[in-house]
């Protein structure tokens, strides 16, 4: 589980660090004492994470969220929200994830195995009970996101999308762009130094829409309940286990932090399979470990004696461990400004009083020679700057060097602050923590933390003390010679890491030294870390053909803008994609996976994308011209990873981009930057012919209404599917009804819709 555990030690072990805040009346500037108000000039502003937030943004924990029903109440909760927000003095920002983030592929492949094995008891749910299921199987339908993307544009709530690091992209567009505070629920962002968190998980509309409330994340009164000084959440969050080094390479130092009498000890090694201490357990021991390193400076120390029990790829772990330090150092760095305040807290004459300027204090310092880091800050322009282009923010990602000796790692020296018995909300008062013992290294100033900090989950933390398994494989070469690469300008840096899995356990023994409280005592551990391998394995295809300056440039625009699939960019700059669980019958015999139900109609995006028509028939003319056979086609590979049935999310599948036999389709430079009725004309064209409806009934309003056409297409599709039927007779109408019946498009009329579990099938 790692650091991905952080956020609920904070919800269940830090309860005084969570306050619940009513952000209208943070917006107001309300002060404690008397009501009074402060109007602000300018709005509040928050960013929110929709990655966390999606079933919040949906219709928060929705009952009816797989019936039916759920794009016309989605649209009427987000109408209302943002009618909250419009009228309580409030702007939100939604961030959506638009990465494809090779680096931490192995949390979406742990990820996509537990959202799997919930589809499916919610399928037998369904079919047993024939009522929604619990809100605890929230499964996002498939491309919500997407939807909910569309819907917030549509009532003028400003996306952007990251584009190849989320969390840094979000980190960083937060304090360029002068932002409030952040919304959200990931670990990664728990321990950066943001200026006030918010929880996305707590985040509630009242029913009236006058009210938007959720919780804050008071990051000092966490550092205080842990004693352990902000400046070395960095090391803190490298040795809990994390994407850079996972938790399963530091196993046997977690193990050796616990010491032989604690009642844990047992369970080291059950079954030949690698288990790993609870997440509460760990985050107390390696608590007490990092604040009881003399010396910070000297990272190639505290890997030496944290890494003594590993025997082999030692130098690989101790170089992942500076990098994963240098990441969440990069994060962590202090915002250039503060935003205007709408906090206050008594004076000492008992009047409300204005919260002093931010003054970021000195902040951790990354060693020059053992942890050289270079963070090329995004660039991250206000909307509209001058001389900024169109783009929300820059594409520039923080990038670290890694060398070998070190530097001093300093830290802040902090002035006692009067302790405050009892948090309230940021806009009735802030809380300092209790001063630390006089010389303590780990004396927090909560002016590190103004007010608050971030703090997170993730869906993929295993269960406390399971096993961690992990398959080994071999890298599986392609025919041809050559890795998969793009154009220099387009490189994947995902690829660097995809071998930065985890590692599983052997048997065997080795002495250890006790760590933290444990002095001097010796006890016997497992060696856990003998053979490199990782929980997935990646595939060398042949190298992309290259794709206009002009139309990677829309596409990056678009994509970062939110007006493009995201799906689209990672196939131009990749050549691969993730595809999520959808909620389908794996017990049913007849229907195929919705992963391959739709390949064929990705088989032909992927030669649209990449003017495959086209080119190949210039060169056939080309070599017919010279009086030569035509040349042998390399194909165009796609990586497509995905889980259903029968097929594991650990290794991709290689697609090949089809191209359309009808007809010739123009490249898409000419698709999407064709002026002329004619390119409209081929643009529907192309759609028509990716769904296999290319037909003249299809652009007839007579036959078919404008508005019902993707609909129509799709149906179209699943009736022309070659082998077992997809939809049935009835299915079929019933679609047809829904989309026509104007006493339908009420989501309140549906909601009082029984199921009949007895004509329930597995089509469900």
């Amino acid at each position: 589980m790692g650091v991905q555990g952080f956020q609920d030690y904070i919800e269940k072990h830090c309860p005084s660090a969570v306050v619940p805040v009513e952000l209208q009346k943070l917006a107001r500037g309300s002060l404690v004492g008397g009501g009074r108000q402060r109007p602000p000039h300018t709005p509040l502003r928050l960013l929110v994470d929709a990655d966390n937030c999606l079933h919040r943004l949906y219709g928060g924990f929705y009952t009816d969220w797989v019936s039916g029903g759920q794009w016309n109440h989605m649209l009427g909760y987000l109408a209302a929200l943002a009618k909250a927000c419009f009228g309580g003095n409030i702007e939100l920002f939604v961030f959506f994830n638009g990465a494809l983030e090779k680096a931490r592929l192995h949390e979406w492949v742990k990820r996509q195995g537990n959202e799997r094995q919930t589809a499916q008891q919610i399928v037998s749910h369904v079919q047993n009970k024939g009522t929604p299921p619990p809100k605890v199987w929230f499964l996002p339908p498939v491309c919500m996101a997407h939807c909910i993307r569309l819907a917030l544009i549509r009532f003028h709530v400003k996306v952007a999308q990251s584009i190849e690091d989320h969390h840094q992209e979000v980190i960083g567009f937060c304090r360029e762009n002068g932002f409030h505070g952040l919304v959200a629920y990931d670990s990664d962002y728990a321990l950066c130094n943001i200026p006030y968190y918010f929880s996305a998980h707590a985040l509630k509309l009242s029913r009236n829409g006058k009210s938007l409330t959720t919780s804050q994340y008071l990051m000092h009164e966490v550092a205080k309940q842990l004693d352990l000084n902000p400046n070395r959440f960095p090391i803190f969050a490298a040795l809990l286990g994390n994407h850079i080094l996972p938790d399963e390479d530091l196993a046997s130092f977690h193990w050796s932090l616990l010491g032989p009498e604690h009642p844990l000890a047992s369970l080291k090694v059950r079954a030949h399979q690698l288990v790993l201490p609870p997440c509460d357990v760990v985050i107390k021991a390696v608590a007490d470990y990092v604040r009881n390193i003399q010396d910070t400076s000297d990272l190639d120390a505290i890997a030496k004696d944290v890494f003594q029990h590993s025997q082999s790829r030692t130098d690989d772990k101790v170089i992942r461990f500076k990098r994963a330090i240098g990441y969440y150092s990069a994060t962590s760095k202090p915002m250039a400004f503060h935003p205007p305040h709408y906090l206050a807290r008594p004076n000492p004459f008992g009047m409300p009083g204005i919260v002093p300027p931010y003054v970021p204090p000195q902040m951790l310092n990354i060693p020059q020679t053992s942890l050289q880091a270079k963070p090329v800050a995004p660039q991250v322009p206000s909307p509209g700057a001058p001389g900024q282009g169109p783009h929300p923010y820059s594409l520039a990602e923080p990038a670290l060097t890694l060398e070998t000796s070190g530097k001093n790692l300093t830290e802040q020296n902090y002035s006692n602050i009067p302790h405050e018995g009892k948090h309230t909300p940021l806009y009735e008062r802030s809380s300092p923590i209790n001063p630390a013992p006089s010389g303590s290294p780990n004396h927090v100033d909560s002016a590190y933390f103004p007010g608050s900090s971030t703090s997170s989950s993730s869906d993929n933390d295993e269960g406390s003390g399971g096993a961690a398994n992990h398959i080994s494989g071999n890298k599986i070469g392609w025919e041809k010679t050559g890795s998969h690469s793009e154009p220099q300008a387009r490189g994947d840096s995902g690829d660097q890491t995809k071998a930065e899995g985890s590692s599983t356990a052997s048997s065997g023994s080795q002495l250890a030294e006790g760590k933290g409280s444990q002095i001097g005592t010796v006890q016997p551990i497992p060696c856990l870390l003998s053979m490199p391998t990782r929980n997935h394995m990646d595939i060398t295809t042949p190298p992309l053909p290259p794709v206009a300056p002009e139309v990677l440039r829309v596409a990056e625009h678009r994509h970062k803008k939110g007006l493009m699939y995201p799906y689209i960019f990672h196939v131009l700059t990749k050549g691969e994609i993730k595809i999520a669980v959808s909620i389908e019958d794996e017990a049913s015999k007849d229907l195929p996976p919705a992963a391959l139900l739709y390949r064929p109609v990705r088989q032909y995006v992927y030669g649209v994308l990449f003017s495959l028509a086209e080119s190949r028939k210039k060169t056939e003319r080309l070599a017919f011209r010279k009086n030569r056979l035509p040349p042998e086609f390399s194909p165009v590979i796609i990586k497509e990873w995905a889980a259903y049935k029968g097929k594991s999310p650990q290794t991709p599948e290689l697609v090949e981009a089809l191209a359309f036999r009808e007809w010739t389709c123009p490249n898409l430079k000419r698709l999407w930057l064709g002026k002329a009725v004619e390119d409209k004309n081929r643009r529907m064209r192309a759609f028509l012919a990716c769904m296999r409806s290319d037909t003249p009934a299809m652009l007839n309003p007579a036959s078919v209404p404008t508005h019902l056409t993707v609909l129509c297409c799709v149906l179209r599709y699943m009736v022309q599917w070659p082998g077992a039927r997809i939809l049935r007779r009835q299915e079929l109408d019933a679609f047809l009804a829904q989309a026509l019946s104007p006493k339908l498009y009420e989501p309140d009329q549906l909601q009082e819709l029984k199921i009949i579990t007895s004509v329930l099938t597995s089509q469900f």
